[in-house]
């Protein structure tokens, strides 16, 4: 194979990457806004983004699909645009958010490739996540003397979106398994 031939398929895999992460972004920006559009319809307000957690769910499945950079800038990015568009969410969350996201999707991005069952790589990357954000909320209230933010938040989080993190174990697996189907098609 010439260096032409390399360089050129280099190439396209960045340009694959830079689509997958364009995709997951506006996906990740759009759902939730889909979400608070049904909660404002229903009456329930921006708890059903709580309760779905749509955001986390194209970034764990850019990771796993398309790998770990994918799956971190997306991540970082997804909060950042979201609150630059819509102001969601709040500037008080902004930054766990983004430390959150990056990390489910790099973390399911390393895993890509493991032969871990697909459910456990889901498994690994929420709780990576999950405690990351919680380190983070951590050291902002001891370490930083956030006032504004409560311990409480981490827990809360986490029972208020039981229903997203279960949804995340059965969708995800079941796309990644469709898209390996259609690609060994």
């Amino acid at each position: 194979m010439s260096n032409s031939t390399t360089i050129t398929k280099q190439s396209l895999s960045v340009k694959k990457q830079t689509l997958a992460s364009v995709i997951t972004v506006i996906m990740a920006v759009a759902l939730p806004q889909i979400i608070h559009v049904m909660g404002h319809v229903s009456g329930l307000g921006t708890s059903l983004g709580e309760i779905f957690l749509p955001m986390h769910l194209p970034i764990i499945l850019a990771g796993l699909i398309a790998g770990p950079y994918v799956g971190a800038i997306s991540g970082m990015l997804s909060p950042l645009l979201s609150f630059a568009l819509t102001g969601m969410p709040t500037s008080i969350m902004l930054p766990f958010m983004m430390i959150e996201l990056c990390a489910y999707g790099l973390i399911s991005g390393l895993l890509k490739n493991s032969k871990l069952p697909c459910i456990a790589k889901v498994l690994t990357a929420q709780i990576g996540g999950r405690v990351l954000r919680a380190v983070s909320i951590f050291t902002a209230v001891y370490a930083f003397g956030h006032e504004t933010l409560s311990l409480d938040i981490i827990l809360t989080s986490i029972t208020t979106g039981i229903f997203g993190i279960v949804l995340q174990w059965l969708l995800i697996p079941l796309v990644t398994y469709r898209l390996e189907n259609k690609n060994e098609k």
